[in-house]
């Protein structure tokens, strides 16, 4: 029998993958075709997120491991194209390929993401005790959106036009899925600075995770998230870049990439939770820096700190950058030595600009 104890105490956050500036920007057009399902999709992310913060629910981290934690324990739910969770469930751990593809990607999306944490970090799962890992797609009509909602991953079947299938990039279920680590352990607040470290936490390991699956060292990599996400014809390579934020996407219909590099270009916004989603691409950039300098599989020494910082329970659910920055240095010095590690760490926060106090 497991035994639960108070470890850490988070507040589930509502996370979606498609940011409301590029929802917000498909809203204003006079085509329903984009018009109408960003709408509906803006509508039911602002519901939602509402409910989520309402219900200001505690996730508890379980003291001891579950039976069978080093395993996947996958469920996957068929939403019907409706909006009730989780729907109907159409796969279990132990079945088969299903001969639905949306099912097949979601399966294979969260044993990807469950391997990276447990081969990279010796994680059992996002909770670290071996939580089991639910998912429902074909949710809601032409849904522009994927989603972690605390307990679940959710997926939507995008519009066909402008979006594919949401389960189709692994960074993107990577993303979401961090959002869970997260929960459980820093539970940064969603808010500015601290948010937009949250937001950039999901996309360091989304991007690791596909490098993982795919084998790539850094400078193999293509450091975008959600590559695979954009549907022919749209001018873009993907939802963000971690390499060179602010390119990629420049496109008539979705607009043109707003994400700063750098604190130079660091944007004070009330709209997004304080920007969570475009402020992110300056520690986004600063993980890139420090990657790349250091070369090889990005997970084995930049990921390193990264995940100390996260789950090392230094990092403040407030912090800001520079809380984030220091932390990095003093975990690559207290990990590796005052050696190419830690100084890899001081340039990367060090071209973002992030050497004050913003």
């Amino acid at each position: 029998m497991d035994h639960y104890v108070t470890r850490k105490r988070t507040a589930p956050v509502f996370c979606t993958i498609v940011p409301p500036h590029i929802l917000g920007k498909l809203a204003e057009s006079d085509d329903p075709e984009r018009h109408g399902p960003a709408r509906s999709t803006l509508e039911h992310d602002a519901r939602h997120r509402t409910r989520r913060t309402d219900l200001a629910g505690r996730s508890v981290a379980p003291q001891e491991a579950r039976d069978g934690a080093d395993r996947p324990n996958r469920t996957i739910y068929d939403a019907g194209h409706q909006q009730n969770l989780p729907g109907s469930k159409v796969h279990a751990e132990s079945d088969g390929p299903s001969q639905d593809a949306s099912v097949n990607r979601a399966q294979s999306g969260l044993g990807a993401t469950f391997e990276f944490y447990l081969k990279a970090y010796g994680r059992k799962s996002i909770d670290g005790a071996g939580l089991p890992l639910n998912a429902s797609v074909h949710y809601g009509v032409k849904y522009d959106n994927a989603f972690w909602d605390g307990e679940r991953m959710v997926f939507g079947d995008g519009d066909g036009t402008l979006f594919k299938d949401f389960t189709i990039p692994v960074d993107v279920i990577g993303h979401e899925l961090t959002h869970g680590v997260t929960q459980y352990t820093a539970g940064l607040d969603y808010q500015g600075q601290s948010g937009a470290l949250n937001e950039s936490v999901s996309d360091v390991f989304g991007s690791l995770i596909k490098q993982y699956a795919l084998g790539q060292t850094a400078d193999q990599a293509d450091w975008l998230i959600g590559a695979d996400l954009l549907a022919p014809g749209v001018h873009g390579k993907g939802l963000r870049s971690m390499k060179a934020p602010g390119t990629a996407y420049d496109d008539p219909h979705l607009g043109k990439d707003p994400q700063p590099a750098t604190m130079a270009g660091y944007v004070e916004t009330t709209d997004d939770n304080g920007g969570v989603h475009l402020n992110s691409g300056i520690p986004n950039h600063a993980f890139y820096i420090a990657a790349s300098t250091l070369g090889g599989k990005a997970w084995e020494r930049a990921g390193q700190v990264w995940y100390d910082v996260l789950t090392g329970g230094h990092l403040a659910k407030n912090a800001q950058f520079t809380d984030f920055a220091a932390l990095t240095v003093q975990a690559a010095q207290a990990r590796y030595g005052a050696g190419a590690e830690h100084d890899a760490m001081v340039k990367a926060w060090s071209e973002v600009g992030v050497t004050g106090k913003k």
